[in-house]
């Protein structure tokens, strides 16, 4: 059996796995990776590549696996580019190399840090049809990894975790729930009919908006604080919480579909101005 659903030979093989690399989705886990490299300033490029390839395979074993559930198991997709058999191979596949990447890293830099790289995989694997299905696991599960990826990021330069990187963990991981939960929503009709208690699905698409952006507000007033109170974070990171906040509000009366593609790449304009006010400090 052919690794794609339409077409054969190597060409329509290599579309169809290409297919399952998803730019939106991927990007904010992968940057949020070199992010924690960032933080430790002096930092090797080939542990961060290192980790960063170890991010990609957990990323790409969760897109293949939400696909095939998606389409094979619960029939919510229209179409999908690999076959049953492709599927399986792309999943041995990335799993593979994700593994041999982790004993890689746990042998230059150690068992913490391995540890902290796991759960990529994990919550990749089980995304569908596990953890998808609660709220909080459906939720949480895409914006815990990325906070993991920064942490672990950070690790394999440093072996130590900084009250800093922390804190920007936990930031993450509040502000993409929020954007997570307005995702779901654009997925609240199906949810419903197979019971997938999503937060949309769970409080009713308005008070899960107003949920989501109780979130997003909350890691921006905690970004604020952290940079005007304390020196956990630099005092120019207001000028990445303000950032994002004008495109949450830009984002707010979209649907959810549009509202998230906004949003993502708001995530995208926060961390970049995160990074810029850890590495140059233009308020002192």
């Amino acid at each position: 059996m052919a690794i794609a659903r339409h077409g054969s030979g190597v060409d329509a093989a290599v579309r169809a796995l290409a297919s399952q690399v998803h730019p939106v989705f991927m990007l904010p886990p992968l940057a949020a990776s070199a992010f924690g490299a960032v933080l430790a300033r002096d930092f090797s490029l080939a542990l961060a590549l290192l980790h960063l390839a170890a991010a990609f395979f957990g990323l790409y074993t969760a897109h293949v696996k939400d696909g095939y559930v998606d389409f094979y198991g619960r029939g919510e997709d229209d179409d999908h580019p690999l076959s049953e058999r492709g599927c399986r191979l792309a999943l041995a596949g990335a799993s593979a190399c994700f593994f041999v990447l982790l004993g890689v890293i746990g042998l230059l830099v150690g068992p913490i840090a391995a540890l902290l790289t796991l759960p990529g995989w994990l919550i990749g694997y089980f995304h569908a049809p596990q953890l998808d299905m609660h709220p909080v696991s459906a939720t949480a599960g895409y914006p815990t990894g990325i906070g993991l990826a920064l942490l672990g990021g950070y690790y394999v330069q440093t072996r130590t975790l900084s009250p800093t990187v922390l804190a920007f963990a936990a930031v993450f991981v509040v502000v993409l729930s929020g954007i997570k939960v307005i995702d779901d929503a654009k997925d609240y009709d199906y949810d419903r009919s197979i019971s997938k208690r999503t937060v949309a699905v769970v409080l009713g698409r308005r008070r899960a908006r107003e949920a989501a952006y109780g979130l997003m507000v909350a890691g921006m007033l905690a970004v604020a604080l952290l940079a005007l109170f304390t020196p956990i974070f630099p005092p120019s990171s207001v000028l990445a919480a303000a950032a994002f906040g004008a495109v949450a509000l830009l984002a707010r009366p979209m649907d959810s579909a549009l509202a998230t593609m906004v949003l993502i790449r708001g995530s995208y304009v926060f961390l970049a101005l995160l990074i810029a006010a850890v590495w140059f400090r233009p308020l002192g």
